[in-house]
């Protein structure tokens, strides 16, 4: 049977849409390695593990490569360029000195007697106040003695106590389960993390194998994916699928968490968790 994955209508094998809905449904395929039933675009085996996609890539790799002929090629050398420029002829400039001399012939200037400069001496009178007038110090500042500055050790030059630097606060993310009330901590450090049971091929980050009904989740069920502090999930060709708020969520699609989301790992809401964000 082919379970619809809009509204869970269970199908005859073979069955290309949904007798209830007409969804189109996907087909089925036989794992390579256990010779379990997976689905055609499902990325691990849900009983042992295996990459179906690393398999189809192999399978790509091998056939044999297409020859594309080669092109015919375009000549190399460069077409020749006629070098031979036309002469210029020579220009004769007049000769400087005689079309200025010729110049003053035509056009005379009367010249002026003007008397040679001399030095003239500034002339000073002893009744004459001297240009700024010197003010003493303590008349320009407005007192009678000297202006004394604070000293650096007086009270009133005492420094301010020193502010303490802005601390920026850390967001983690986690699992609360449902059935336990058992929270999990997300690994922030981890931009992949896999959810799932033990395996020899994708080693779980967030191990489900102790809680209670965990038959229904497969080794590789699903990821959660972090991007600039945003968490996606989606489903990684489980058997039981993945469901988020009680809708199940398609294999190759991602739905973005937002705290107080319900994340259900296989059919029948057993394996339940709440994502949260403090």
């Amino acid at each position: 049977m082919i379970s619809c994955p809009n509204c869970n209508h269970q199908n005859p094998d073979g069955a290309v849409q949904c007798e209830a809905c007409y969804t189109p449904l996907p087909q089925a395929a036989v794992c390579p390695q256990c010779g379990a039933t997976v689905q055609s675009n499902a990325a691990f085996c849900g009983q042992c593990g295996f990459n179906l996609k690393q398999a189809v890539a192999n399978i790509t790799s091998e056939l044999p490569p297409t020859v594309i002929p080669n092109p015919p090629t375009a000549p190399t050398s460069p077409p020749e360029l006629d070098l031979n420029f036309p002469e210029v002829p020579d220009i004769e400039l007049p000769d400087f000195p005689d079309f200025f001399e010729a110049e003053e012939a035509a056009n005379p200037t009367v010249a002026l007697d003007m008397p040679e400069p001399s030095n003239f001496d500034i002339l000073e009178t002893p009744d004459s106040p001297s240009f700024p007038p010197e003010v003493p110090l303590e008349a320009e500042m407005g007192f009678g003695s000297a202006v004394e500055m604070p000293n650096a050790s007086s009270p009133s030059m005492a420094t301010s106590p020193p502010v303490a630097a802005t601390q920026i606060q850390v967001q983690t993310a986690s699992l609360l389960h449902v059935q336990t009330d058992v929270s999990l901590e997300i690994p922030a450090h981890l931009t992949v993390i896999h959810i799932g049971k033990p395996n020899d091929t994708v080693p779980p980050d967030i191990d489900v194998s102790g809680f209670p009904n965990s038959e229904v989740v497969s080794r590789i069920h699903a990821d959660l994916r972090q991007e600039a502090g945003i968490y996606y999930v989606e489903d990684t060709g489980s058997s039981n699928g993945t469901y988020i708020n009680h809708a199940p969520l398609p294999v190759g699609n991602r739905h973005r968490l937002r705290p107080g989301d319900r994340l259900g790992l296989g059919k029948g809401d057993k394996v339940t968790f709440i994502f949260q964000m403090s």
